[in-house]
């Protein structure tokens, strides 16, 4: 299964540019609201018309606006999963799922194939209940069956845990990431929440203002952002502008300090951020005197806010993130940073 999608959509002010190969797995699209991410999926349900581009499912134009092509949503075989889950209010989970197979015309295949759905996702017991008689995981596994009965070739998820508790949430992103492993699909999920991203995908995209990023794995995204925009979305607290002082040396005016880098710097360097975790009181790498200027406390974890010691007063304070059990007694002189923990960042947006 490939599925190749270079369109775009003008809506007023605000211009999408989507442009992106996937083949299988599960690939995310972070990004904050009003990035453009679900216009994209809606784009290829074929909800919205892009203004012009190409959009190509397993060989078979679905969208060419060249060629006038502009498949009907229940032709395309995708599976599109809404934030709300849209299930029907008066029909029972039965009912809700023998609605994915309404093209099914023999009888003994559509019981078989709903059959096999309320098994797989243990809706056998609450098969006579109405959406309304559901819990917040039933409704989820009830909507993901009425859109797999179909098999579709390509499966979008739209913000699916956004309506859970945060308890719920993680619960059902390990349960749906099995159930969708089982089923072997490639899976475009959409969401602007950083850890559902980290878990549930192998591979992710920024989308920032209507511009998508490169696909890259997950965990090296998270490793090394490389822009300003992916440091952000990927949870990074500090970052700031910085210039390029030799092969290794890097210079952050706001901060007025000069880190050493692990990796080469290249001229076209923009800026510089590390997690704020990354901070350590023995490190002696990169290490400058530090004033503290206030804190935070997290359930399980304290935030000391400080800035450098030659830092423009004006400028947002610098983040130190740790475990509660791990803060000092006092406040240190002076941090450290691990050359391998500062990212290099050439990209503005």
């Amino acid at each position: 299964m490939s599925l190749e999608v270079d369109i775009q959509k003008e809506l007023g002010d605000f211009h999408l540019k989507s442009t992106f190969t996937i083949d299988k797995g599960i690939v995310g699209l972070l990004g904050a609201s009003g990035s453009g991410k679900s216009m994209t999926l809606k784009c290829i349900a074929g909800i919205e018309k892009p203004s012009r581009g190409r959009i190509v499912l397993d060989g078979v134009t679905l969208f060419d606006s060249e060629r006038h092509i502009n498949l009907p949503p229940q032709k395309r075989k995708v599976g599109y999963l809404f934030q709300s889950y849209a299930l029907f209010p008066h029909m029972t989970v039965r009912k809700n799922i023998l609605c994915g197979l309404h093209a099914v015309k023999d009888r003994a295949e559509r019981t078989a194939r709903l059959n096999e759905a309320l098994h797989c996702f243990q809706l056998e017991d609450v098969a006579e209940h109405r959406p309304s008689e559901l819990s917040g995981g039933q409704a989820q596994r009830t909507a993901l069956a009425r859109i797999l009965v179909n098999r579709p070739k390509l499966l979008m998820l739209d913000e699916p845990f956004s309506a859970l508790d945060s308890h719920l949430r993680l619960q059902l992103q390990i349960e749906l990431k099995e159930r969708l492993s089982e089923y072997g699909c490639a899976v475009l999920m959409v969401t602007h929440s950083r850890e559902e991203a980290y878990h549930m995908c192998g591979a992710i995209t920024i989308l920032d203002d209507g511009r998508l990023g490169p696909i890259r794995k997950t965990k090296e995204l998270f490793a090394d952002p490389g822009s300003f925009t992916a440091a952000r979305m990927t949870g990074c607290k500090n970052i700031a502008r910085a210039i390029k002082m030799g092969e290794y040396e890097v210079e952050v005016p706001e901060w007025n300090v000069r880190f050493m880098t692990k990796n080469a710097v290249r001229d076209d360097l923009k800026g510089v951020a590390f997690r704020a975790h990354y901070l350590n009181a023995r490190t002696a790498a990169n290490r400058f005197p530090v004033r503290y200027v206030g804190e935070m406390e997290e359930p399980f974890e304290w935030i000391l806010l400080f800035r450098y010691a030659g830092q423009n007063p004006e400028s947002p304070p610098v983040w130190w993130r740790m475990p509660k059990d791990a803060r000092p007694q006092h406040f240190p002189e002076m941090l450290g940073l691990a050359p391998v923990n500062l990212f290099l960042l050439y990209d503005d947006s």
